[in-house]
């Protein structure tokens, strides 16, 4: 391959090699990545189902899950076929859409899961003016906001990336395509793109984990103020449990984005890379919906009425 060839494919090596422990680690992906899309898909179809589950909170709950279905199906096919077969090829416009799809999905999450702080935020701290700061108006929106900006942010990054000229070496250290991964296989000058690059990490990522810190703190300081132990205990619960994933989430997408190259190690990136691609969207159903005694009510309602058709 000639240097600054750009139309050869791009070699990723994966996140396994081929031993009985990478076996090991291998199924544990495919199972969680398949317990993600079964925990999600089911979420979706019971806020379609149950009425009770018309509301703003459920409805940015379903896009949360529709956004992790998608992104572990851009991640997971993938590596999974490259591991099985061998053949670990991917073209640069199978790459472009690898990237444009992981930011659409990362960086629109990261808006959505503020949006839902505020939902919580409003839920607590005004009930009764919920109807009207939480209005259906405000969270379509948000919605079509978060999926806007992700979707930008993807465009930008994955136009941008592609079009620099790349070194005789195509081998892509990781088990997907990764902006900050194949910008250093680039034999251009790519500071300028990594520059602004990293401003749109502080909007995509610092901005909108402000505002949910922001939104929690406000949550937290009405919870230790509320009279009943019970309610405090259940609050504070439910609040650690949610911070949790989104320690997860942001924390790993920080650490691979905001990063500077030279503090990158290929393999501790694939390993914090697979967290937010892979472990979270299976943590965020539990977390955020199966806990839920309305979530848990629709599900036994679906399951007694499978059953009842089962039985005609």
């Amino acid at each position: 391959m000639e240097n600054g060839n750009t139309t050869s494919d791009f070699i990723l090596l994966g996140l396994f090699n081929h031993t009985e422990d990478a076996l090991f680690l291998f199924l544990m992906v495919l199972t969680m990545a398949f317990t993600s899309l079964l925990g999600n898909a089911l979420m979706i179809l019971l806020i379609h189902q149950d009425p009770r589950l018309h509301t703003a909170m459920y409805f940015l709950l379903s896009q949360l899950s529709l956004m992790d279905m998608m992104l572990v199906s851009t991640i997971v096919p993938k590596m999974a076929a490259d591991y099985l077969t061998g053949k670990k090829a991917i073209t640069p416009a199978g790459c472009g859409l690898q990237i444009f799809f992981l930011l659409t999905l990362g960086g629109g999450e990261c808006f959505l899961l503020a949006a839902m702080s505020y939902d919580r935020y409003v839920a607590v701290c005004h009930p009764l003016r919920y109807p009207v700061l939480m209005s259906w108006q405000l969270c379509l929106r948000m919605t079509l906001g978060s999926w806007f900006l992700g979707a930008a942010d993807g465009l930008m990054q994955a136009a941008a990336t592609l079009s620099f000229p790349f070194c005789s070496t195509h081998e892509i250290d990781h088990f997907f395509c990764e902006a900050p991964t194949l910008v250093r296989l680039a034999c251009a000058d790519t500071s300028v793109f990594e520059y602004v690059m990293y401003i749109c990490c502080v909007l995509m990522l610092v901005v909108p984990l402000s505002l949910i810190l922001t939104s929690y703190g406000l949550i937290l300081t009405a919870v230790l103020q509320m009279g009943s132990r019970e309610a405090r205990k259940k609050a504070l619960a439910t609040c650690s449990s949610h911070m949790s994933v989104v320690g997860l989430f942001f924390g790993a997408a920080i650490f691979i984005y905001m990063k500077p190259n030279s503090y990158r190690s290929a393999n501790r990136d694939k390993i914090v890379s697979a967290f937010y691609t892979i472990f979270t969207p299976v943590l965020n159903p539990l977390i955020y919906s199966l806990r839920n005694s309305e979530v848990k009510g629709a599900l036994r309602k679906c399951m007694g009425q499978c059953a009842s058709l089962s039985h005609d």
